[in-house]
């Protein structure tokens, strides 16, 4: 693991890059994505139905191949899912969109 995927590891999608606890909330729920430019990073999922974990996320970066694109990630058919805070489930990168 580098120095970038170490500083990434944990962290909440969107999450300034200079606030001091990046890290994810006890009281939210939370996908690990794997995968890409954002492997390792968690999205908060708080209050998403099953519908809107089952379609999927298209996420904006500025890491990886196609800067200012999108990495796409979604969940794998009958990977089964924790209820209440924490980790929930995994969101596994399965393309990329270019970016302006």
């Amino acid at each position: 693991m580098n120095g970038d995927e170490q500083l990434l590891n944990g962290r909440v999608y969107g999450a300034d890059h200079d606030d001091p606890d990046p890290g994810p909330l006890p009281h939210r729920t939370y996908a690990e994505l794997v995968g890409g430019p954002l492997d390792g990073l968690l999205l908060d999922i708080h209050g998403w139905s099953d519908k809107d974990i089952d379609d999927g996320v298209a996420l904006l970066t500025e890491l990886g191949r196609r800067p200012c694109g999108r990495a796409l990630h979604d969940t794998r058919p009958g990977e089964p899912r924790a209820q209440g805070p924490g980790i929930s489930c995994r969101f596994y990168q399965s393309g990329d969109t270019p970016g302006r």
